[in-house]
């Protein structure tokens, strides 16, 4: 039972969703078969990619995408730490390690392709890029950097199912513009089955080391025997059991119907937001002028005072105003300070800076303005 006026994150679940599951409840076929295979097709139909390939979560979808390009121990990889930890943890399971890059600024919390390229080395192989609350990072400059050095591209797009990007060859959408794009759909996401993941791509040969490493190195699947077209199976290359559902991938296929307009509701609400807290001077609004291509997954806010965070946060949540801080620095967790050998600089000025001064209001596309103008007066009161 929701016990907040204006919560952080809402879903938007209706007769659709649980149709649609009943459906396959019905039918008696519960694990990946030919919903998810249906999911599969509209989500790459959707990005305009060649592959799409359902997975458990996002972090399976970001560790097979980190598995199939091939990374190892001894391997670097760039990457964000103004991310969910998630991120980087994908990058660990193949025993390669993160190297954590620089957010470009206040006004774009995406990280800083300058302090990328200075971060290359001979143990580089690969770039993760996070689309930070649904805005792309300046992915013509990073396939630049990448060229230049040889990298793999992964696109972390957990925040930015639908986002555009004007790139150099005209609008793409986030995902379609690495070697590997991952989504999750976590509930608290801009499409939601509760888990779930996707991996796409539009390289053949990664395509067919996704779909292999999936489902446990296996030739062919239970749905495959089960229509007659096998009687058993090999095993080609270490896998994993990162498979979905048909009742999340029957959610997918409801919830996908559903991504744009939400996300078209998320623009609208951040206008909102932007325009009532503009004359405010304690708070910056990052992404303020970016262009506007965004999912608007996220809403974050800048304190000036970073000493009033807690301050700020806790008045809000005695009016029933749910908030949240998107996100604590990785490098900064204890275990992944432990990873690096004493002495090691690991300091981002311009990451840890921000994050102290970092909240999240609530955005979802069923936030009333009402709701939304509650947020606003809270705020403007607060520093009253």
């Amino acid at each position: 039972m929701n016990v907040w006026k204006v919560p952080l994150a809402d879903i938007t679940l209706g007769p659709e969703e649980v149709a649609a599951v009943t459906e396959v409840l019905q039918s008696g076929w519960l694990s990946m078969g030919p919903k998810t295979q249906e999911f599969e097709e509209r989500f790459a139909q959707f990005l305009g990619v060649k592959y799409a390939f359902a997975a458990a979560n996002g972090t399976a979808a970001l560790h097979l995408a980190s598995e199939v390009i091939g990374l190892g121990p001894g391997d670097e990889v760039l990457c964000p730490a103004l991310t969910f930890v998630a991120s980087a943890n994908a990058i660990l399971y193949t025993g390669a390690k993160p190297v954590f890059v620089d957010v470009t600024g206040s006004h774009d919390l995406n990280l800083s392709v300058d302090d990328a390229a200075a971060k290359v080395s001979e143990r580089t192989k690969a770039i993760m890029v996070v689309h930070y609350a649904g805005y792309s990072v300046d992915m013509d400059a990073i396939a630049a950097l990448a060229r230049r050095w040889g990298l793999k591209i992964i696109e972390d797009c957990a925040h930015a199912p639908g986002t555009v990007y004007q790139s150099g060859q005209g609008p793409r959408l986030a995902g379609t513009l690495g070697d590997v794009g991952c989504f999750s759909f976590f509930s608290n996401k801009n499409m939601t089955t509760g888990e779930g993941g996707m991996v796409v791509t539009h390289d053949d040969e990664l395509a067919g080391k996704i779909k292999t490493a999936r489902s446990h190195g296996m030739t062919t699947l239970t749905w495959d025997r089960h229509r007659g077209h096998s009687f058993s199976y090999d095993v080609v290359a270490k896998g994993y059991n990162y498979r979905l559902d048909e009742m999340r991938a029957a959610l997918g296929l409801v919830q996908l119907q559903r991504l744009e307009s939400g996300n078209a509701t998320r623009r609208d609400l951040t206008h909102a937001y932007r325009g009532k807290l503009k004359d405010l001077d304690h708070i910056e609004v990052p992404f303020r002028d970016a262009p506007d291509g965004s999912a608007h997954h996220l809403f974050p806010i800048l304190l000036k005072d970073p000493a009033k965070r807690t301050d700020f946060m806790a008045t809000l949540a005695r009016q029933g105003i749910q908030t949240s801080i998107h996100y604590p620095p990785v490098h900064l967790f204890s275990y992944y300070r432990s990873l690096w050998e004493e002495g090691h600089n690991h300091h981002l000025p311009l990451t840890e800076g921000i994050a102290s001064r970092l909240v999240t209001l609530p955005l979802y596309p069923s936030l009333t303005m009402a709701q939304l103008d509650a947020v606003v007066a809270a705020i403007y009161a607060y520093f009253r």
